[in-house]
């Protein structure tokens, strides 16, 4: 295991101290001190006997952080926060502001190799999964920055269940009561639909809330837009879904971004109603985000708005979710798009 302790969950930080031959409640002040008090020295863990905090010096153990890169912020009180991560990359998080309750968006991995055609972070190409450490010091650098942080997307840069066991280490610090102590149902985690993932997912004791990005109801149009839906077609999803939704009892979020005559006309309104029959959902319908060179316009309101009102007189709880942050890139699927090299 890498030796940033930051990355360790209690119970290995506890496992940890035994191996050294102290006491075990030992685990307790240092998970505290890193998870809590946000301390980068292990010499701050001042609970921790000297000899001890020189022992895990000497051999490697550290604490690691994120470098702040860029801060931009709009009118609407949307900020963006731009971090460089050790060993190269750049990943951005994104603070949504809605009254006393403060979202906070996060990344998984340095770009995604998911390739969606309309999101820009795709463009942008994969180059490496996130530590549980990098994912949670964006939200304790938020907080820093910004103030608490109610509730944690897993909807930022990178497609989370592509990196399962990280992602799931980082929920399970957040949601720790020595930590933030984020609630379980305060932590979202996005996928664009990966069906082994979903059903590994469900293997484990946390089960934050799960969003599904379909994007359209029929395999054609949604292999276009998805890539990764030539692989995993729409019935293996499906299947995948009310497996997911079988053992753990949880409602499903279906997130579907509407996009102007690919998406968004009532036929494709109806298809989503008949795919989605049997299984418990929300639906949030998203308006497309463009960024340079992207070849998609968003739907207009009056097309949005005839969608929203197919779905919920058929009884389907559905939120348009507006846009916020387009003046600083910050937006659903704009991620990164400040770095897209031009055509």
């Amino acid at each position: 295991m890498d030796k940033d302790l930051k990355s360790y969950t209690a119970l290995e930080l506890r496992h940890l101290v035994e191996k050294y031959g102290r006491k075990p409640f030992l685990a307790d002040y240092l998970f505290a001190f890193i998870h809590q008090k946000r301390v980068l020295d292990l010499n701050a863990v001042t609970p921790l006997p000297a000899a001890f905090r020189e022992q895990l010096i000497g051999d490697g153990y550290f604490i690691s952080s994120l470098t702040l890169a860029e801060q931009h912020h709009d009118p609407d009180g949307t900020t963006k926060l731009a971090f460089d991560v050790c060993g190269g990359g750049r990943i951005e998080a994104v603070r949504l502001s809605d009254r006393e309750r403060q979202t906070l968006c996060l990344s998984t991995q340095v770009g995604c190799r998911m390739g969606c055609s309309f999101c820009a972070t795709g463009r942008l190409g994969f180059e490496r999964n996130l530590t549980a450490a990098q994912i949670v010091d964006q939200v304790y650098q938020a907080q820093q920055l910004c103030g608490p942080i109610h509730n944690v997307v897993y909807m930022g840069m990178g497609e989370p269940l592509d990196n399962l066991d990280e992602v799931m280490r980082s929920v399970e610090l957040l949601n720790h009561e020595r930590g933030v102590h984020i609630g379980i149902r305060r932590i979202t985690l996005s996928t664009c639909g990966l069906p082994e993932g979903i059903r590994k997912l469900a293997d484990f004791t946390l089960h934050p809330r799960l969003a599904v990005s379909l994007h359209s109801a029929d395999d054609r149009t949604r292999q276009e837009l998805m890539p990764i839906a030539k692989k995993y077609p729409l019935v293996r999803l499906v299947e995948a879904m009310k497996d997911y939704q079988l053992r753990t009892g949880r409602r499903l979020t279906i997130e579907y971004c509407l996009i102007r005559d690919v998406n968004d006309s009532d036929t494709h309104a109806r298809s989503l109603l008949r795919l989605l029959k049997g299984l418990s959902v929300h639906v949030n319908l998203i308006e497309m985000n463009p960024f340079g060179n992207c070849p998609f316009a968003p739907s207009p309101p009056r097309r949005v708005s005839a969608f929203a009102e197919i779905l919920t007189n058929a009884g389907i709880e559905t939120v348009i979710r507006f846009r916020r942050g387009q003046s600083i890139k910050a937006a659903c699927g704009q991620l990164g798009a400040t770095r897209l090299k031009p055509h």
